[in-house]
């Protein structure tokens, strides 16, 4: 009995994992005032690249590509730019094993400053205009650490 419960909460669970990647991005097209967390599902990239978990790649990936796709931002950018922190930064960060929380929100704000840059420098070399700098992407950033400080 106990063990289909649980599959039950498994199937559950992987559906609102689902449905949450496949459906939160085109909210924050509608309502801007909802948190992209861009550093949280890059986070999850870079730990699924860590710990050789397929799942965490798959999901991470389809969440940022459908991110992208929906809020019309450059394809494919907010992987290069966790690959590039996850080959550069991420190596000088494990000497943070001991301190889970420290690395969680170091990475996540280094990452979303990767990507900031990478998205003007996209903007700058082919002379258009993304993402506007306000505070709602300050408030996005917030909520990012909050959320992996939970996950």
């Amino acid at each position: 009995m106990e063990k289909t419960a649980k599959v039950e909460y498994k199937a559950l669970f992987l559906m609102l994992v689902v449905f949450f990647i496949l459906f939160y991005p085109m909210l924050i097209s509608i309502y801007v005032f909802l948190p992209l967390f861009i550093g949280a599902a890059s986070y999850l990239l870079v730990e699924g690249l860590e710990k050789q978990k397929p799942r965490f790649i798959f999901f991470a990936a389809v969440y940022l590509v459908n991110l992208e796709v929906n809020l019309s931002l450059s394809l494919f950018l907010t992987i290069i730019s966790s690959f590039i922190f996850y080959i550069t930064v991420y190596p000088y960060l494990r000497h943070f094993r001991r301190c889970n929380f420290c690395k969680a929100i170091i990475s996540v704000v280094i990452l979303d400053l990767f990507y900031l840059g990478a998205l003007f420098a996209f903007d700058f070399v082919f002379q258009t205009q993304s993402i506007v700098l306000d505070v709602i992407l300050l408030y996005s950033l917030v909520v990012d650490m909050l959320v992996v400080v939970l996950l």
